[in-house]
């Protein structure tokens, strides 16, 4: 899990060798690595390589998102209601953010067909980039987690924000990624739990 800079072209690679570590640690095959190359405020290019499938993601800014050289394209789900999720929690337990998490976990398992907990952030994204998921939507990740597949969400024809609604950065405190359709609603589902 590293980053490195070079600060003459302001250019940034951020790189997660291993995405879903407990996974892998436990033999569970749903891991991945994840590289993507940040400038100018956003990410440029995304790779996401799925060494258990052999499936390989990869977007580039303006030029669409590809599996294994097939276009992506997001789900065409339009009612959160219908719509089937994934989602992760963070490792430490102790504070009131984990309890914030599962009360808007039980918002989102009330309000949606089901979601799903695979333990790959990385993989999650990529799999709303290929509709296989509609939505996802995590809290307190890191920068490397999300920054390749971010790209894929949005060149797949997708949405990326924060769970506020406001512009998507891999180094902000929450992602909220959907097909597009039913994004302002699983916004308005997080902001409700908010409000109970």
């Amino acid at each position: 899990e590293e980053g490195t800079e070079d600060t003459a072209l302001h250019r940034q690679w951020l790189l997660d060798p291993i995405d879903g570590t407990t996974n892998f640690s436990m033999g569970v095959p749903i891991y991945c690595v994840s590289i993507a190359l940040f400038a100018g405020g956003e990410s440029v290019v995304g790779v996401i390589y799925d060494p258990t499938r052999d499936e390989l993601f990869s977007a580039r800014r303006g030029h669409g998102a590809r599996v294994d050289g097939v276009a992506l394209t997001t789900s065409a789900e339009e009612d959160l209601s219908h719509a089937v999720m994934v989602t992760g929690f963070p490792p430490i337990k102790t504070d009131d953010t984990f309890e914030s998490v599962v009360w808007k976990f039980g918002h989102i398992a009330r309000a949606s067909r089901g979601v799903r907990r695979l333990g790959s952030a990385a993989l999650d994204l990529a799999y709303v980039a290929t509709g296989r998921i509609d939505g996802f939507w995590e809290f307190n990740l890191n920068p490397w987690d999300t920054a390749a597949g971010y790209l894929l969400v949005e060149e797949a024809g997708g949405r990326v924000s924060q769970a506020s609604g406001d512009a998507f950065t891999p180094f902000g405190k929450s992602v909220v990624a959907t097909n597009g359709h039913i994004h302002d609603q699983l916004l308005d589902v997080l902001a409700s739990a908010d409000a109970n």
